[in-house]
């Protein structure tokens, strides 16, 4: 039995007059790693949005772990994010008043799990990230690709069954980039991790297990 952890089906949005994503319909399965290229205004943020429910369909349904997400409520959807779902953002979004580590506790303490196994889990990223040196440091000491890898640890802290990542490579150079691409690969391999990444980075794209190619709101 094949182990499905996002179904989209039927995802169309519209923003006005403007119809931005139209009847997409896809199948992740546990620990795949696929990326979702195509051109600027092709709907890939769009959908990663819709897929993470930080957005909702103008029609369709979208279920993660056979859970229809849009049919729970705000709060109840709320929660189902913080524990299911980890969001990686192209400018890291890390909070510059809190270390490393606080920052990656953050969605611990919001699932309501102690100080203590917050502090115990997110270290324990930090060394699998080869980041534990840099725990007390703010986002303004570290470089870009400590960042960018303090906010995947962050994005992993409460075990998420989907890492989801918009154009995570896009402000890194080139050998922060080919870093970000190993720590995937590391993720897939290593944590059985499941990873939808939007890219304009063909590098990035070439080493996933599906490239999914969007253009007018649909995939071709």
């Amino acid at each position: 039995m094949s182990d499905i952890i996002i179904k989209a089906e039927k995802i169309s949005k519209r923003f006005d007059s403007l119809q931005v994503l139209n009847d997409v319909s896809l199948e992740i399965q546990r620990g795949e790693f696929v990326s979702i290229v195509g051109q600027s205004g092709a709907g890939k943020t769009t959908l990663l949005q819709i897929l993470g429910t930080l957005d909702k369909p103008t029609s369709g349904k979208v279920y993660i772990h056979q859970s229809s997400v849009f049919d729970l409520s705000e709060k109840e959807m709320a929660s189902f994010r913080n524990l299911h779902i980890g969001f990686v953002f192209q400018f890291h979004q890390l909070l510059p008043e809190f270390t490393a580590l606080e920052n990656v506790m953050i969605p611990a303490l919001i699932a309501k799990k102690s100080k203590e196994e917050a502090k115990k889990e997110a270290m324990q990223l930090l060394s699998f990230l080869g980041m534990t040196q840099r725990a007390s440091h703010k986002p303004n000491a570290l470089s870009g690709g400590e960042r960018q890898r303090i906010a995947v640890a962050r994005a992993l802290v409460n075990r998420p069954d989907v890492l989801l990542a918009d154009e995570p490579s896009g402000s890194l150079d080139s050998k922060n980039k080919e870093e970000l691409n190993r720590l995937f690969l590391q993720l897939k391999s290593e944590l059985n991790q499941t990873l939808v990444v939007v890219t304009h980075d063909m590098e990035m794209a070439s080493v996933s297990d599906r490239i999914l190619n969007m253009q007018d709101g649909r995939f071709v």
